[in-house]
């Protein structure tokens, strides 16, 4: 199974369309019915992710009948979805909005995040601001690519390496387990400079970019994930989990480090997580 350049085109349309018709005229103009905790206070689900979802779902099975579509907010319903990337044929995973806290909070840090994967490999990414209207798509083999709302398409690299002291990083500590999450919040003083953005999609747009030198995860949800380390790893950074081992579709578990360089993620993982 292969992904055509008209098949990139059709769903970056789609996250587009998603975004227009029903993130942004939700954004800060959710009612108190419209948000709802789904493990705890910063974790939420709104009307736009939920529709969002389901118009991007409609559109992919239309289109694509027989894929595995994997959707955040769908996932409850089947846990099974996630390990099924592994091995399914084509597969399609979507976060209609990644960084719902924020969304929720009215703060314009969210966005829509794509991925596909083939045979257990992430073939493309898309990840899209629904604000600037700004979209970052990756096709494996073929780079990371930023395209504006008015059409203009520039080439994403990753920052050159540097010393740590002069790094600008960060790593998503709120779904560690103590000792890790002291240890690594306290190792974050040794770099220049540090950012929380509480949204994936800003993160990896900002690494693949090159303003951010490093970030790190512990929580592998592929809807955060397989989208923004194909961008990642398209615009010449290196990718892997805190073991080393490569980041396949259908883990979840074994944390991440996404740097400049091979160099730069064994410095990362020493002097940052700390084992």
């Amino acid at each position: 199974m292969t992904i055509s350049d008209t098949d990139i085109l059709f769903l970056g349309e789609c996250v587009r369309q998603a975004a227009q018709a029903e993130i942004m005229p939700r954004f800060r103009n959710l009612g108190a019915t419209d948000v709802s905790e789904k493990t705890s206070a910063t974790d939420l689900v709104t009307q736009a992710d939920l529709l969002a979802e389901h118009r991007i779902t409609a559109a992919l099975k239309e289109r694509f009948p027989a894929a595995l579509i994997v959707g955040e907010e769908a996932y409850d319903a089947d846990k099974s979805v996630v390990p099924a990337l592994a091995d399914a044929e084509l597969a399609f995973v979507i976060d209609p909005v990644d960084g719902t806290f924020n969304f929720a909070a009215g703060l314009p840090v969210f966005g829509t995040i794509l991925a596909v994967t083939v045979r257990g490999e992430t073939v493309a990414g898309i990840i899209h601001d629904p604000v600037l209207g700004d979209t970052v798509t990756a096709i494996k083999g073929a780079g990371t690519f930023l395209t504006r709302q008015d059409g203009q398409s520039s080439k994403l690299k990753v920052a050159e390496p540097a010393a740590l002291d002069q790094m600008v990083g960060g790593m998503s500590w709120g779904h560690m387990d103590e000792p890790d999450r002291s240890r690594i919040c306290a190792n974050m003083a040794k770099a220049r400079m540090t950012f929380a953005f509480n949204c994936s999609a800003h993160e990896y747009w900002m690494v693949a970019s090159g303003k951010l030198h490093f970030i790190g995860h512990s929580k592998l949800m592929p809807w955060d994930h397989l989208a923004g380390v194909l961008a990642h790893q398209e615009a010449g950074g290196h990718t892997a989990k805190f073991d080393g081992t490569p980041y396949r579709p259908g883990e979840t578990t074994g944390g991440i480090i996404s740097a400049p360089d091979r160099e730069s993620w064994q410095l990362i993982r020493r002097e940052i997580v700390g084992i």
